[in-house]
């Protein structure tokens, strides 16, 4: 499995190092990391106690002060825990700051949390049993800091860089199989950024990413496919595979994903009633199949 070994070596010892060093200071927290901040039984690390108190706990702690709303506590708590090399903790405290979540917006410190994990844990395989638990965090940090190189940070060191970008997508995607890095790589290659222009690979990249039921992908899957962009056209195919986007794109209520369903009543105004008709067969076998 290629490692990130190579990220650190050609790109840390350079620009991003030489940067001045933040303080340590992670988005709301999966359900494993509920469960962990379940079982923390003390409030955040005060200044008295911070000394005695293990980069794990610190987390733990953090993670519930961040639960019951006190995310201030959590920030003191996780800039301990991020301080003493805890990788999740680095990289909640990225997402944070990533999302003004309780902090203000600082796309540079996400940034450089962003880097503390990929620097520390470049080098692990994500399929060992014991870097297993870490490595869903690694790939969302690679997949964060290629979006951060492939615009930059006005203002910042960061410069636009989209042939790192595609590396680091193209790590993620492959190595972690990451659907975010699949669908932004995908993109890519459909835009020609950073990449020759490939199409066929866009849809390689995107049959990856709708498997993982990732709607964005189903939706650009299920475009291209409804237009022929690059591929036979599959009208039904494609209708089927904005059907599925669609509705946690509705549920969930972000008007980023507008053009989710954009694309999905342009298809079914446009489809045929015996198109319509065989889009439900498909997501039907579909649906079966993926419950069998």
């Amino acid at each position: 499995m290629r490692t990130l070994n190579w990220f650190v070596g050609a790109y840390f010892a350079g620009a991003a190092l030489s940067a001045p060093a933040l303080a340590f200071d992670g988005a709301p927290g999966s359900p494993a990391e509920q469960g962990i901040a379940t079982a923390a039984t003390a409030a955040a690390p005060t200044a008295d106690i911070v000394a005695e108190v293990t980069p794990r706990s610190a987390y733990e702690n953090g993670l519930k002060s961040y639960f019951s709303g006190d995310k201030a506590s959590a920030l003191s708590a996780l800039q301990y825990a991020a301080g003493k090399g805890h990788p999740i903790a680095q990289w909640k405290l990225g997402r944070m700051y990533a999302e003004g979540d309780g902090v203000v917006h600082d796309d540079l410190k996400a940034f450089d949390y962003f880097s503390q994990i990929v620097r520390l844990h470049a080098s692990e395989d994500p399929d060992a049993i014991e870097t297993r638990a870490r490595a869903p965090y690694l790939a969302d940090a690679i997949v964060q800091l290629g979006y951060y190189y492939l615009e930059g940070i006005p203002g910042t060191y960061v410069k636009p860089n989209p042939g790192l970008a595609r590396d680091l997508f193209t790590n993620a995607a492959f190595n972690y199989g990451d659907p975010n890095a699949q669908y932004k790589l995908a993109l890519m290659y459909l835009e020609g950024t950073g990449v020759r222009k490939d199409a066929s690979q866009a849809v390689r990249l995107l049959n990856l990413a709708v498997e993982k039921d990732h709607p964005p992908s189903r939706a650009l899957l299920g475009h291209i496919l409804f237009m022929g962009d690059a591929v036979k056209k599959n009208r039904p195919l494609g209708l089927m595979w904005m059907t599925l986007a669609r509705e946690p794109a509705e549920l969930g209520g972000n008007p980023a994903d507008k053009w989710i369903i954009d694309f999905h009543e342009a298809a079914v105004a446009a489809a045929t009633e015996d198109e319509r008709a065989q889009a439900r067969v498909y997501l039907e076998r579909y649906l079966q199949n993926r419950h069998n």
